[in-house]
């Protein structure tokens, strides 16, 4: 293993403040979008996203993730029929009362056209193991990994002035068969990205406070 020196690029106090403070209104003003622009999103735009996203620290450096970009309409389809098909289950017969209740404020149904009319789709893809070759060798700290990843790709989605979506419908076996995806990965979001379409609306929604989520000791 070679080590180089760490380049620290110093910034005073008030630098310091005013760039935390610009980067904190940037993400509050991020929300869950469900109604999508058919404008596209430029390739050089989707490929500085996602190397952003696999910058992102991981167990031993094993970085075990995979992202797959989706602009194809037939495979946007194809996904959104099978999303549907889990989310009707889920719908109709999974989800208990009290997850449905608090499903309530956000007006969702089984039915997802967002997944056809968003330009572009990433699915974020977990792998449990290194396969090289003939010979396995084991991923560490794999969800946290992929968990931090996913948190770059979407503060990199907003930064980059996109919108988007962290979908999640159960299971999701689907995508790993439609997108032929090898035997140690597992899907882990799914995620629409784009541009809010016109009549986008979101709910009216409040998050903890400070003082509620943070303990300074």
């Amino acid at each position: 293993m070679k080590f180089k020196r760490y380049i620290y690029k110093k910034k005073n106090d008030q630098e310091m403040l005013e760039h935390s403070h610009s980067f904190m209104q940037l993400m509050l003003s991020r929300r869950s979008i469900r109604s999508f622009s058919s404008k596209e999103v430029p390739d050089k735009v989707i490929e500085n996203i996602l190397k952003t996203a696999i910058s992102s620290p991981s167990g031993a450096n094993k970085q075990p993730w995979s992202f797959v970009v989706v602009k194809s309409k037939g495979l946007k389809k194809k996904i959104r029929i099978a999303a549907e098909q889990e989310e009707k289950e889920f719908y109709t017969r999974r989800a208990t009362d009290e997850w449905l209740d608090d499903l309530n404020k956000f007006a969702t149904n089984w039915e997802k056209p967002f997944l056809e009319e968003a330009p572009a789709l990433i699915i974020v893809f977990r792998q449990s193991y290194d396969n090289n070759g003939n010979k396995k060798r084991k991923n560490y700290y794999v969800n946290e990994s992929v968990g931090i990843a996913s948190g770059f790709l979407l503060t990199a989605i907003q930064n980059a002035g996109l919108v988007c979506l962290v979908h999640t419908p159960s299971p999701m076996g689907f995508l790993k068969k439609i997108l032929e995806r090898p035997k140690n990965e597992k899907a882990y979001l799914l995620i629409p990205i784009g541009f809010p379409a016109k009549d986008a609306r979101v709910p009216v929604l409040e998050k903890k406070p400070y003082s509620k989520s943070v303990k300074v000791l």
